[in-house]
């Protein structure tokens, strides 16, 4: 599993999402792992729930 800084994911956050559809990566901060970013397919497959589209958009257009 990869394994990137928090300061990397912030500066490279849309590698960091490419990283994550093919592999969840750990991101690290001050060396410890915090967070798994993964896919969200994976995601649904290993906790059974949906995950819906925000309506944000739709919101904020009204």
């Amino acid at each position: 599993m990869k394994a990137v800084s928090a300061r990397e994911a912030k500066y490279h956050f849309g590698q960091l999402i490419d990283d994550a559809r093919a592999e969840p990566v750990v991101v690290e901060k001050h060396g410890r792992p915090v967070v798994v970013v993964m896919a969200v397919e994976e995601y649904q497959r290993l906790t059974g729930q949906a995950v819906e589209p925000s309506n944000k958009k739709r919101e904020d257009e009204r």
